[in-house]
């Protein structure tokens, strides 16, 4: 299976006021990204706040995300969770998924497994479904890290788990799984904040956040890292690092949705629990903006 490389966007999901899904807004954030030099398309991830999503709702993203996209970009698709069976289930269930590149599959969150537990979570939907997998490991969010050594193990017993969307903002723990893994699993940035520092140590690609405030620079600043390119590669991050901090400052996606209203793209609301950006953290953000665009 060929190799996915450069810049992921992990794709919001746009509300309306009244909190209906803004089909249009989607469809615009997709070409915009489409049309700044991005690699691949994350749907239905974490930051599309899937957990507020009803079945419905999930299809017709989907379906927005599909024909905006065209075929153009491959397409992951977020699936997971801390019910083991519903997760193979959901997969189970998708008619065509060869229209996918993979399933994201986020590690269980709230049950806080140890490590066999989490082993035989991936292993079981591996050994249960036809989908390529790639793990994802937020300790943040879970609550529970997955181990560089769960991580090989996996990718050493199933075929099918092709990768890691590594999160855990430790950089150690990424290199250990770069330097002990097969040539043919990937291992994916899910921290904009240490993207560069995986990629020079042999990561593959990022799926960001911000790339789809940044899809440009972020494409940019990828390409020249994998090109060895390194010192300008920083300047684009150094450029932006600031904004990228602002952007965490009042949780995920609220910081992301914020900045796309500033630019034009979608309105920046989101669903509870979570709270709509600040008019101070706008200011803070147009004013780095600003700075950015001098």
């Amino acid at each position: 299976m060929k190799k996915l490389y450069g810049t992921g966007v992990a794709l919001i999901t746009p509300f309306k006021k009244d909190e209906k899904v803004d089909f249009n807004g989607l469809e615009k954030l997709v070409k915009y990204v489409l049309d700044n030099n991005v690699d691949y398309l994350v749907a239905l991830g974490t930051t599309a706040e899937t957990a507020t999503l009803i079945k419905e709702e999930r299809r017709d993203i989907l379906r927005c995300i599909q024909s905006a996209n065209y075929r153009k970009l491959p397409l992951i698709l977020g699936i997971g969770g801390n019910n083991t069976k519903n997760i193979i289930e959901q997969i189970n269930s998708i008619k065509n998924l060869s229209d996918f590149y993979a399933i994201l599959s986020v590690s269980p969150y709230y049950n806080r497994p140890s490590q066999e537990g989490i082993y035989q979570h991936f292993k079981s939907i591996s050994d249960h479904t036809e989908a390529n997998i790639i793990l994802y490991n937020v300790p943040k969010r879970t609550g529970s890290n997955i181990t560089p050594e769960t991580v090989l193990r996996l990718s050493f017993d199933s075929k099918n788990i092709i990768g890691i969307k590594e999160a855990s903002g430790n950089i150690l723990q990424s290199y250990k799984i770069l330097k002990n893994k097969s040539k043919n699993f990937s291992v994916i940035s899910g921290d904009d904040f240490i993207t560069l520092p995986v990629i020079l140590g042999g990561g593959e690609s990022v799926i960001s956040v911000i790339a789809q405030g940044f899809p440009n620079k972020i494409s940019e600043m990828i390409s020249l890292a994998r090109n060895n390119r390194i010192k300008k590669s920083f300047s684009i991050f150094y450029n932006i690092m600031n904004l990228i901090d602002l952007i965490y400052e009042e949780g995920n996606p609220t910081g992301i949705k914020t900045f796309l209203s500033i630019i034009g793209i979608c309105d920046p609301y989101v669903r509870l629990p979570l709270l709509v950006g600040s008019s101070f953290l706008k200011e803070k953000m147009l004013h780095l903006l600003n700075k950015i665009n001098k």
